[in-house]
């Protein structure tokens, strides 16, 4: 019998003062059985990053929302659709490999991709001229310390709060924050 995934539940406070945008969300989280806590954070992190777009790109006017992701491989961690259907914005989180990365550029307006862990430099450097050609795709890297200490805020049931200022994210609970700002690779 399969593994089932694990639910978490997320009231995400984002108050994006870089972008203007302020807004709860309501989050469900699925962690696939072969998903670390660190890596569904990265997940969480993106989508704070990025809910501004929500606004910015559908003017309020579409679904930012968890994909798939490991589950099914044609689909992202986190995208936001229009209201046509249009995949706006694909976030992929990992190392993932350059082929499924490079058919996201084509499925969608804007791929965005997070790595971390400590390996990721060494994949960056295995898939960096593979990932050149594509317009639509940018690349960032979490710290590590940042990424192991979003690990530490997951729970079953979150109440976050998301405050972007000048490139930097700091998620908190009641108890801890983690503060950082991703380094742009491409």
């Amino acid at each position: 019998m399969a593994i089932k995934s694990t639910i978490f539940k997320a009231n995400l406070q984002i108050a994006d003062i870089d972008h203007g945008y302020y807004a709860d969300h309501a989050l469900t989280l699925a962690r696939h059985p072969s998903e670390t806590d660190e890596r569904m954070m990265i997940r969480l992190a993106a989508l704070a990053m990025n809910a501004w777009q929500l606004q910015s790109l559908c003017g309020g006017d579409g679904t930012l929302a968890f994909g798939d992701g490991m589950s099914n491989p044609d689909e992202p961690d986190v995208w936001l659709r229009d209201f046509t259907g249009q995949t706006r914005l694909w976030i992929e989180v990992g190392q993932p490999e350059d082929k499924p990365v490079i058919r996201a550029c084509g499925k969608a307006d804007q791929v965005l991709l997070y790595c971390f862990s400590n390996a990721a430099e060494i994949w960056w450097r295995g898939v960096q001229n593979k990932l050149s050609r594509p317009q639509n795709l940018s690349v960032f890297r979490v710290p590590a310390p940042a990424s192991q200490a979003l690990a530490a805020l997951a729970q079953r049931s979150m109440q976050l709060q998301a405050t972007v200022q000048e490139g930097s994210l700091t998620l908190s609970d009641s108890e801890r924050s983690v503060d950082f700002e991703c380094e742009r690779w491409k």
